[in-house]
């Protein structure tokens, strides 16, 4: 019995027998020298190809349409638009020129160029996009080498599987018999991979990131996965897979119970009533938000319009994106944050060279600010689809007043550009600032003046108060929001909101602890902005809890002196009022 843990990308639990799907069964790429004068047909070749790959990808992303929704089909209807980019070609005709190979082997060689710039990339977005180009360019060379795709074999799945692979490019993932594959496990990926997006729109559990899966599992064996957890157990004992489908059972029963509450409100015992809402990075997720209670969105992460290589979302993209969201939610409220990007979300037309401490460095509202232009086209986008429903916007990463001026006049210049233009807007959208720097803590009272509303992002407001970076396995240790420092940064941000009658809420990691929700209402915390699957659970504590216990758990932990005694005091409380 061998046990992994990967990232957790799809949720739910499955079990089952392992069906190896293994690089080496697609067909092997040729190599040989060609002369000068054979280049022309070597290109007429490609041309041929080109046109038989484009109308394999229309058919698979109108399937994919007809299945899913035009969202989710859009990752095919980029790789067509990947597949029509002159400059791809260009440098395959520089290279069949340069080296006189064969046009096969040209392809690859062109390929694994873009996709390692791509996975050299410090942001994870750019390396998801490498198993795109792998994708476009196995299918042209298929259509090459007159190959039936042996992808083909994940159609013809005839029992119930546990897909193990040590990638899966997203044709395959669409064109596999999803009624049979039951979990897929990959050495691969992450949760924001489009295998990962396609998983949870198939609602088939995933743990990727597992690096050697491939490997370490033998075709036929049985495997365990838990997509909520990251866990998977490869050739799992009797008394392991009993406790699994026990676990199964009781993941069912608990979900039919929370579903129970999915229409009641966030009410503690003697009435306090607080808000709970949603995070949300891509628009398909906005589906399901309703099935779990959501009361809206409180973090809609815009940056992933921004993040594609060599393509910034132009307005009406832009416009069209956060349009469709908004209309999903229908009044529910919908709380955009501009681009959080920089750090280690890099955009390749903006950022030249590297930084010694991007965390530190320019990102977030100081990107946006050092470029007005760009900066007014998201605002001008929002403004627009503000008419859609119930909109507001939110600036990350304010360190103090000047800049959220800054903001507001450009807010402000966006507005007046729409007027001129005759385009419908909210003139009256409410703008909030993410407490997620400790200069923003402090200065909270003077941010609170020209702020309608804050939302505390505890993820960075943690690392950047305790001088730890949560990405560096060295110190992620010191990252733990219970600490006396955070919770009393916390604590300062609510207190200068209600005085200037405006409301505190949370979008961070720590929103969604159900050993937090106790301390946060006592607190004064007015809304809670999660994953939307966190939401029945927090919801459950806050109907067993009385607002008066509340505040009586967060005066003791105000007065710890340590994380371990905040801890102690919280799990002493918890056993006796919140089980």
């Amino acid at each position: 019995m061998k046990t992994f843990t990967g990232i957790p990308a799809s949720a739910g639990a499955a079990s089952g027998k392992v069906f190896l799907y293994l690089e080496n069964e697609k067909s092997e790429i040729p190599r040989y020298s060609i002369n000068e004068s054979e280049i022309p047909a070597e290109l007429e070749r490609l041309k041929k190809a080109r046109n038989e790959a484009l109308l394999e990808l229309k058919l698979i992303h109108e399937r994919a349409e007809n299945e899913m929704g035009k969202e989710h089909a859009n990752i095919f209807f980029t790789h067509i638009m990947m597949l029509e980019d002159e400059d791809f070609y260009d440098q395959i005709n520089a290279k069949i020129k340069k080296s006189h190979h064969n046009i096969e082997w040209i392809i690859r060689e062109v390929s694994q160029e873009i996709s390692q710039k791509l996975l050299d990339s410090a942001d994870p977005v750019f390396r998801e996009r490498a198993s795109d180009i792998a994708d476009i360019s196995r299918r042209i060379i298929n259509c090459l080498l007159n190959v039936t795709r042996k992808h083909s074999i994940l159609a013809d799945i005839n029992e119930d599987v546990i897909l193990v692979a040590a990638d899966l490019m997203p044709s395959e993932t669409m064109i596999m018999n999803k009624s049979r594959v039951k979990g897929i496990a990959l050495d691969a990926g992450s949760r924001t991979c489009h295998t990962a997006i396609l998983a949870r729109a198939y609602n088939i559990p995933a743990v990727l990131g597992l690096s050697t899966i491939s490997k370490e599992a033998l075709n036929g064996e049985m495997i365990s996965l838990n997509g909520s957890s990251g866990i998977v157990i490869v050739n799992p004992d009797k008394i392991t897979l009993e406790k699994i489908e026990n676990e199964k059972k009781l993941e069912l029963e608990q979900q039919e119970k929370l579903s129970v509450l999915r229409d009641l409100p966030a009410k503690t015992t003697d009435g306090r009533r607080v808000l709970l809402k949603a995070n949300i990075e891509f628009t398909e997720e906005a589906e399901n938000l309703l099935h779990y209670g959501a009361e809206g969105i409180g973090l809609y992460r815009s940056e992933f319009l921004f993040l594609e290589p060599d393509k910034i979302a132009d307005e009406e993209t832009q416009y069209n994106t956060y349009s469709k969201v908004i209309k999903k939610m229908g009044n529910l409220p919908v709380t955009i944050r501009t681009a959080d990007v920089g750090g280690d979300k890099i955009i390749p037309e903006l950022q030249a060279g590297s930084e010694k401490n991007p965390l530190l460095g320019w990102r977030a509202i100081r990107v946006s600010l050092a470029n007005p232009e760009l900066f007014k086209e998201q605002l001008r986008a929002i403004l627009r689809a503000s008419v859609n429903g119930n909109v507001k916007i939110m600036f990350p990463m304010i360190s103090g007043i000047e800049e959220l001026e800054q903001a507001l006049l450009l807010l402000n210049e966006a507005k007046i550009e729409c007027q001129k233009k005759q385009q419908p807007i909210n003139e009256f959208i409410e703008t909030g600032v993410m407490i997620e720097v400790p200069s923003a803590a402090v200065t909270a009272d003077i941010l609170a003046e020209k702020s309608d509303f804050f939302s505390i992002g505890t993820n960075d407001l943690t690392q950047y108060s305790l001088a730890a970076d949560r990405g560096n396995e060295k110190v992620n240790y010191l990252g733990e929001y219970f600490h006396p420092a955070v919770l009393r940064l916390i604590k300062s941000a609510i207190d200068a909101a209600h005085e200037k009658g405006k409301k505190a809420a949370m979008c961070g990691e720590m929103a969604g602890d159900i050993n937090a929700t106790a301390v946060l209402i006592g607190l004064g915390l007015d809304e809670f902005s999660m994953s939307a699957s966190f939401i029945p659970h927090v919801k459950e504590i806050i109907r067993k809890i009385s607002l008066v216990s509340c505040k009586k758990l967060a005066a003791s932990v105000l007065l710890c002196r340590s994380t371990s005694e905040v801890n102690k005091t919280i799990k002493e409380w918890m056993t006796n009022n919140a089980r």
